[in-house]
């Protein structure tokens, strides 16, 4: 995104700035293709103390403006790599006059059909509807008569199947398109789940199914990958250069990615650089190591990082271990050091099928690592769980992980989780380590 997702900020209350900013945790939305199309932003809403109607309004607006201040952060625009972000708002916050402030071409807003849907809601969503706010139906369990008075104003609906009767649901699935509305699957959490819902003609999906290792789904598993993972077991006995340069020369597509990431920003040695051997030097084994590692993620098809939700997911876990470790109290260089592997290597399993036990079987990794990833054991561990109760908008298992990791909170927690979705959703090369390069094979 280049420009702002928020309009211009009105003059908000000193309350609304009081508080620690409260960032969004992100979960992807992908298509029938697995390609990112969205990020749910689960927000943590601020409490409003009770008092008079005016005070109350008062409070309402100014929790709002505060949330809306994060989604006005440059790190959460950038996380949305250009895809909308879906909203649950509550009802105060539907009604809340700070809602103005959020683009309607940018945010996809979520009403639950448990809400009270009276007159008075109806009227508002008429007002946000006319002036081009787009609703998404969330949650649906029935379609009651509450749910046929949102769904003019849809402009989706999310349906969990597995709760759903089939019948019922390919009864609704068939009116819902009749009437032009797309179908959101929510949890979708297997590959087998995903072919269902897709044979039930939901257009989005979302869960972590792509994340999952499957043997029905190896589809990564190919002879780039295997290049991929013999240059990692290089890269992590301190190779020469003559030995990197050997290795790299058995797979020319990652010659061509090096080549380019070398002549790319501030990489680059002052000159163009055209050996494999300049390249190497200019790089760094370490950055080498990095790429080679995300690279694990990447669809063999032609697909840009920013729609690949496995390398976003990977990318973004790692960057924030990284980034999180440094700033614990009591950690040591041990455990800095082993943060991004901790990150990147807890998904492997999704790339080569089987069970994590058996990926990480072919790994060669410190033993804490493997103890972080398999069992959630040391800092490493509970920040990994931190990272997962985030992905998945879980606040209260984020409280008491971030007990355990003074000084940081979970607002800081949240903060640096969206820093390291920025980094992972861009793809940029005009500075050294900004983010992602973007990779197509």
């Amino acid at each position: 995104m280049t420009d702002s997702a928020l309009r211009p900020a009105q003059d908000q209350p000193d309350a609304a700035h009081a508080a620690p900013v409260r960032y969004p945790a992100r979960a992807p939305i992908v298509d029938a293709d697995g390609l990112l199309r969205g990020f749910e932003l689960h927000l943590r809403e601020l409490p409003v103390a009770a008092g008079d109607e005016a005070d109350t309004r008062k409070a309402t607006d100014a929790a709002a403006a505060h949330l809306l201040d994060a989604l006005g952060a440059s790190d959460v625009r950038t996380a949305l790599s250009g895809h909308h972000g879906y909203l649950n708002v509550s009802r105060p916050l539907l009604f809340s006059d700070a809602i103005a402030r959020l683009a309607p071409d940018r945010f996809y807003l979520e009403i639950s059909p448990q809400l009270t849907i009276d007159s008075e809601l109806i009227a508002r969503l008429m007002t946000l509807h006319a002036r081009r706010y787009r609703f998404v139906i969330d949650d649906v369990r029935q379609p009651d008569e509450g749910f046929a008075k949102l769904l003019p104003y849809a402009h989706a609906i999310k349906i969990d199947p597995a709760r759903f009767d089939p019948d019922l649901l390919q009864r609704l699935a068939k009116a819902l398109k009749s009437a032009g509305k797309l179908m959101i699957a929510l949890n979708v959490e297997t590959h087998e789940a995903f072919e269902q819902a897709k044979t039930l003609h939901f257009d989005l999906f979302q869960g972590y199914f792509f994340a999952r290792g499957s043997k029905l789904s190896a589809r990564r598993v190919n002879a780039p990958r295997q290049a991929l993972l013999n240059l990692l077991r290089l890269l992590s006995s301190d190779p020469s250069v003559a030995q990197l340069e050997a290795e790299l020369k058995l797979n020319p597509v990652l010659v061509m990615h090096l080549m380019r990431l070398a002549n790319s920003g501030e990489a680059s040695i002052g000159r163009k650089v055209a050996t494999l051997r300049d390249a190497i030097n200019a790089t760094g084994t370490n950055r080498i190591a990095r790429w080679t590692q995300l690279l694990l993620y990447a669809d063999g098809r032609k697909v840009r990082l920013e729609e690949d939700p496995l390398v976003q997911l990977a990318a973004t876990r790692a960057r924030f271990m990284e980034l999180a470790s440094t700033r614990l109290a009591a950690a040591n260089r041990k455990v800095v050091d082993g943060a991004f592997l901790t990150g990147v290597f807890s998904l492997v399993d999704a790339v080569f099928g089987g069970t994590l036990e058996e990926t990480l079987d072919v790994l060669t990794l410190a033993s804490h690592i493997r103890a972080a990833i398999l069992r959630r054991e040391g800092q490493l561990g509970t920040l990994l769980g931190a990272m997962e109760a985030l992905e998945r908008g879980d606040w209260e298992a984020l409280d008491r992980a971030s007990a355990a990791l003074a000084p940081l909170t979970s607002c800081e927690l949240a903060q640096i989780a969206i820093a390291a979705a920025a980094w992972a959703s861009t793809a940029d090369q005009s500075k050294e380590n900004e983010g992602l390069e973007r990779i197509e094979e």
